[in-house]
């Protein structure tokens, strides 16, 4: 299987994509929570889907966060399975601060955030994500889950790592 997206237009178009069907899911103020989510629904755009837990600290620490699913298509991103980890076991110090810091706004505000990261800190400086981070909430206010989606820019070709039988 190889990942693909050539375009920033494409990345931008498959994030607004991403936001019109998490946004189709809110009821009014309420944000979703993961139970509203059907796979089935962003299909195509699984394999840069990845659903964050918000984990909480010790008072005062601020919360952490473990990655409990990523897509297929993250192992040609990060070299490696990177689902049931902390920030702290994918990344450096600095792109875990940098993370803590940007999934921290989506919780404190309650609200979408994008920007774009690049991947230099993995020898990669050749690639970006544009990524997208979506709040989730099992109760309708408090965010418990994130759910993010990225989009690689500046590859041709990745392998994901999976290699058929």
């Amino acid at each position: 299987m190889v990942a693909q997206i050539g375009a920033p237009v494409v990345a931008a178009r498959a994030h607004e994509e991403v936001f019109a069907y998490w946004a189709s899911l809110r009821d009014g103020a309420r944000l979703p929570g993961r139970r509203h989510l059907d796979p089935g629904d962003i299909k195509r755009l699984l394999p840069t889907i990845s659903l964050i837990d918000v984990v909480n600290r010790p008072e005062g620490a601020g919360p952490d966060y473990r990655i409990r699913l990523a897509g297929t298509g993250l192992y040609s991103v990060y070299g490696r399975e990177i689902t049931g980890k902390r920030l702290s076991e994918v990344y450096n110090t600095a792109a875990a601060d940098y993370w803590r810091a940007e999934l921290g706004k989506v919780v404190s505000e309650r609200r979408p955030a994008v920007g774009a990261h690049n991947l230099g800190w993995r020898g990669a400086s050749h690639l970006s994500i544009l990524w997208l981070r979506l709040p989730l909430a099992s109760n309708g206010a408090e965010v418990d889950m994130i759910l993010g989606f990225d989009a690689v820019i500046g590859m041709n070709q990745l392998t994901t790592g999976i290699r058929a039988a």
